[in-house]
């Protein structure tokens, strides 16, 4: 079988702690169906306009998206689909001042390369240039900037956001609208920039024909979206159903989905492996070496957990990428031991005065919040309402949530559900994000939270972390020729503070 190609497999069919809050303008629900995935890569050219920033402008054209920050260092990954030369950084505290230049680096077309840059400053903002030399041209990109990791006490912002799903155009995408809300995050000067899941859907490609190539290209057609945000912003990443970057699909062999979609992740964008500042998965696998796919780190006065039931679970989580039916009985799935030990031991030992949990989904499929964050390994019972914990995971001391509730979890984020919804259980806030591109401006999925405010796609979530609270906002965008009085883009639409 010729290398790049995946083998045609057939999967059997599977039998308060936060102040009240304030909105600006009133929940509307908009109607639509929800629309059928794409079989096909779509056509036209989802991506910026030439005029539009990407971190990069000048000779170079391709793009910077940081990663890995801590207090001390970051990572620059620099990527063009067609040039070569060298690169390195221009670096320094004060705009227009650079006191430090990195070694040159070789970079070919179409191959990624890290540019580490450590012996900084924590809680300091630097500025910075990338140098490109290449045959056609030499010289810097506009000039960006950072910031490490802040002193406890300290206040920042960080962002987020939900399913971006490129493939699905006009009906939930919109590249100009993309565009527009990255921008507008970027203009925030956030410390980092998290996105939940679904941004590289990898099940919208043929099984029968799907090649490593086609994979990638999921990977590479959001960078010079994420050059907009990911030059200023650190961006961490977050597995969703859709990547199919998932343990079941393995197959011994590195011709398959999963390896694919994990590797074309892994050095397209810098993510975080276990090390002094970061803890996470130290599981090396066949083909692939580290998943960086859960990893925790604190930052000022809060604890960041990212956790991946896709990798954690040897069936197959919510959609088959072969076909066949979603699983009915979600006791089969599973985040692991490994991840749940891991999960236990850093919630107890961190002294943090906020934890935040992000993952795709409460158990990585369904809909809803607080309504399923109860069920299975979650929250202990199944559907009849049957207290089966003990007997489906017997080495376990308590569910999911319960862990959350013991050690005083601030809020849990999610995405998949395409709305914008806070709810609250036993004290922890369960925040589920909304889509940042969606020119409809859908709220989906609205049956499925019985409780909670809602508020209909599209924009980011900004949070702001201060030694007086959490404040949790989001941050409306529209299509310009979209707004009208009251409907303008960068309107914070609902706002709370976490205590």
């Amino acid at each position: 079988m010729p290398s790049g190609h995946a083998r045609r497999r057939r999967w059997p069919a599977p039998r308060s702690r936060f102040l009240p809050a304030v909105a600006s303008v009133a929940v509307l629900a908009l109607s639509g169906c929800r629309p059928q995935e794409a079989t096909a890569a779509p056509s036209g050219s989802p991506t910026p306009t030439p005029t539009t920033p990407t971190g990069t402008e000048g000779v170079f054209r391709g793009s910077i998206v940081l990663g890995r920050p801590t207090d001390r260092s970051v990572v620059a990954n620099v990527w063009s689909v067609d040039q070569a030369g060298t690169v390195s950084l221009l670096v320094g505290t004060a705009p227009g001042q650079y006191t430090r230049r990195t070694a040159p680096v070789a970079l070919a077309a179409d191959t990624p390369v890290e540019l580490p840059l450590g012996d900084l400053t924590p809680a300091t903002r630097y500025y910075y240039r990338l140098q490109f030399d290449g045959a056609a041209g030499s010289g810097p990109s506009a000039e960006r900037s950072f910031r490490t990791a802040p002193v406890a006490g300290g206040t920042f912002r960080f962002g987020l956001q939900g399913d971006s799903h490129p493939e699905r155009l006009r009906s939930q995408f919109d590249s100009v609208l993309y565009v527009r809300t990255l921008t507008a995050a970027a203009a925030d000067s956030l410390d980092f920039y998290v996105m939940l899941g679904d941004d590289f859907s990898v099940d919208i490609l043929d099984p029968a024909t799907i090649t490593a190539a086609q994979v990638r290209q999921r990977y590479t057609l959001q960078r010079p979206y994420l050059g907009i945000i990911g030059a200023m912003s650190p961006v961490f990443l977050v597995n969703g159903n859709h990547e199919q970057a998932a343990r079941y699909l393995l197959d011994g062999t590195p011709n398959n989905p999963a390896v694919w979609a994990q590797t074309a992740r892994n050095t397209l964008y810098a993510q975080p492996a276990p090390d002094a500042f970061y803890s996470g998965n130290p599981e090396q696998v066949s083909h692939i070496g580290l998943l960086r796919n859960f990893y925790a780190f604190t930052w000022g006065d809060a604890l960041f957990v990212m956790i991946d039931p896709y990798w954690g679970s040897p069936v197959c989580v919510d959609n088959p990428f072969f076909g066949g039916d979603k699983r009915s009985d979600l006791w089969t799935v599973t985040h692991g031991d490994a991840q749940y030990q891991w999960l236990k031991r850093t919630l107890e030992q961190s002294s943090a005065k906020y934890k935040f949990v992000f993952a795709h989904h409460v158990m990585g499929t369904g809909r809803g919040g607080v309504e399923v964050a109860r069920l299975y390994e979650w929250g202990g019972r199944s559907p009849n309402g049957t207290t089966d914990f003990a007997a489906r995971r017997p080495t376990w001391p308590v569910p999911i949530h319960q862990l959350f509730v013991q050690n005083k979890v601030s809020a849990f984020f999610q995405g998949h559900d395409h709305i914008w919804v806070r709810q609250e259980l036993d004290g922890v806030v369960y925040q589920a994000v909304s889509e940042p591109a969606d020119p409809n401006y859908s709220l989906f999925n609205a049956d499925a939270y019985t409780t909670g405010v809602k508020f209909p796609n599209s924009g980011y979530t900004r949070v702001t972390v201060s030694p007086t609270g959490a404040k949790v906002e989001y941050v409306r965008m529209y299509k310009a020729t979209d707004e009208t009085p009251g409907r303008t883009s960068g309107t914070v639409a609902y706002s709370y503070v976490i205590q």
